[in-house]
């Protein structure tokens, strides 16, 4: 395992961590303690020491699981949870530090520890980037000691660049992968400035860059890939980056061409994230143990030459950018 700097939080965290949206069972499927606590405890046998999950995950259930591994294990293991999506509406008015905090303390709670290692408001509507009190209120948390740091996952790059602003936020968490690269451009580059953690979710496109899917592929009805295409219940960007099903499969075609005889290009899709130093880490999931076997692999291979690089970025500006680039 490699290990990069979280930016000012100071930590050092394996390069390739977990995120656990689907930890315990596939989208829409139930949760399993058993199965997520395999997942987890494999997860830090191969060396990783960063998690990333939320209160919203299946209801509480993923933070429940975490907090229950931790204390079966001696290593030191960062982390990252996040708060805000339980709120109902979902809307700006509806962040009050009361509110907040109470999502801190119940966070801990569910985990049974005593202070977190990095909060992240759960991207928030645009219009609390613009109120300092939301932000300042976790300044009052950490001198209280129930957190460390603060971070922001995000949807657009406004967005982030917006929060990045505030001087106790430590991290980003955004989407960036070869069908979401506009976050290289402008936001790594600010980030670096102020010395910003970058955490990357959805590092595949919720599968699509695995290289597996079809047009025969079928998802269930509790799956966000087949009930959020159209952003139906959240973001339309957190299901397959955004992109049009169908565009995607043409585009992952040309993508295959570039990596022939190799049946899975999820490791590949994890290097191509990893070849940009800004990023501190990357944060795919996993519904069972193998699939984080399978994407250690990005560990093990060579970096991609500035041909393939290139020949990605075709692809994307081909099929992706323009329906896609402009819009987070």
């Amino acid at each position: 395992m490699n290990y990069r700097k979280l930016g000012k939080t100071d930590f050092t965290i394996s390069e390739l961590s977990l995120g656990t949206w689907q930890v315990g069972g596939k989208w829409g499927d139930n949760f399993s303690q058993k199965l997520a606590e395999k997942i987890l405890n494999d997860a830090i046998d191969k060396g990783i020491n960063f998690i990333d999950t939320a209160d919203v995950y299946n209801e509480g259930e993923s933070e429940i699981a975490i907090g229950r591994v931790l204390r079966k294990r001696s290593e030191r293991i960062y982390v990252a949870t996040k708060c805000g999506r339980q709120l109902n509406p979902h809307i700006s008015e509806s962040y009050k530090p009361a509110v907040l905090t109470k999502f801190v303390e119940d966070s801990l709670k569910r985990m049974q520890i005593e202070i977190l290692d990095l909060i992240q408001l759960h991207c928030p509507p645009t219009e609390v980037y613009y109120r300092p009190e939301i932000f300042y209120l976790f300044d009052k948390l950490k001198h209280e000691g129930k957190i460390l740091n603060l971070g922001v996952s995000v949807e657009k790059i406004e967005e982030a660049l917006k929060a990045i602003e505030f001087p106790n936020v430590t991290t980003i968490q955004i989407i960036f992968n070869m069908f979401r690269q506009r976050p290289a451009e402008l936001f790594f580059r600010e980030a670096k400035k102020r010395n910003i953690g970058i955490i990357v979710r959805v590092p595949l496109a919720s599968g699509l860059l695995t290289g597996t899917y079809s047009k025969k592929t079928t998802f269930n009805k509790g799956d966000h890939r087949y009930f959020n295409r159209d952003g139906v219940a959240f973001d339309k960007g957190e299901t397959f980056s955004g992109i049009d099903y169908d565009k995607g499969l043409e585009a992952m075609e040309e993508l295959k061409s570039l990596f022939p005889g190799q049946e899975n290009l999820a490791p590949f899709a994890l290097k191509w994230i990893l070849m940009h130093k800004e990023i501190s880490c990357v944060i795919p999931g996993a519904s069972k143990p193998e699939q984080i076997t399978a994407n250690l692999h990005a560990l093990d291979l060579p970096d991609l030459n500035t041909d393939i690089m290139m020949q990605i970025k075709a692809v994307y500006d081909k099929y992706i950018k323009d329906p896609v680039h402009y819009l987070w």
